[in-house]
């Protein structure tokens, strides 16, 4: 039985010494919302991660996710992506609405699409991953108000959901094999999935 694209709410809570306050840590496939004050971390190679915030109530949540890189030769391949992509977009902002946000009121921060994964047309995926990303959010009518996509490095990034504020450490000396090794899992994973199933969104 083949797996299903599945976003999960991220379970790893933590306490940051670093900066004193609760946190959570998203992994790959992974989203979290949050209506109180909570760091929301993540580490980024070629996945995308969009920081979404009410701009008036300070709800945020973030994400963290890639395109599907199906290598099936069919003309299914970029509607199979683009609906994996908008799923991962989708469910992040219908849990935002879930706790209270308005929509007029979202505003978001993206983030990653690095060229790390080893391959031949690696850079291809951070590019496609950010194209879309940016895509979305544009067709959505949620403004974009800070950036950092593409380049040939992972990125740390610190989502401090109920101010806005984020903090970005660009991994430029890290040994990142366990990031790849996540990433190329998760790839795989999605490779192998299918879509099942379409999130209703709140108004």
């Amino acid at each position: 039985m083949q797996p299903r694209f599945e976003e999960v709410l991220a379970p790893t809570l933590y306490f940051d010494r670093q900066f004193d306050t609760d946190a959570v840590k998203i992994l790959p496939g992974e989203y979290y919302v949050s209506a109180r004050d909570l760091l929301m971390v993540t580490v980024l190679g070629s996945c995308v991660a969009a920081c979404l915030r009410d701009s008036v109530s300070g709800i945020g949540g973030i994400n963290h996710f890639m395109l599907p890189d199906d290598r099936r030769e069919d003309d299914s391949r970029l509607s199979r992506s683009m609906r994996y992509g908008d799923y991962a977009m989708e469910i992040l902002i219908n849990q935002l609405l879930k706790l209270g946000a308005r929509r007029a009121n979202l505003e978001a921060k993206v983030f990653g699409a690095g060229n790390v994964l080893p391959g031949f047309k690696n850079h291809i995926v951070g590019e496609r991953n950010a194209a879309f990303v940016l895509s979305y959010l544009n067709t959505e009518g949620i403004p974009v108000i800070a950036k950092d996509l593409l380049g040939n490095y992972p990125r740390k990034v610190y989502f401090f959901a109920n101010s806005g504020r984020v903090l970005v450490k660009k991994l430029r000396a890290l040994h990142n094999d366990t990031i790849i090794e996540r990433e190329l899992s998760y790839s795989e994973t999605l490779r192998q999935a299918k879509v099942e199933g379409d999130v209703e969104l709140f108004s």
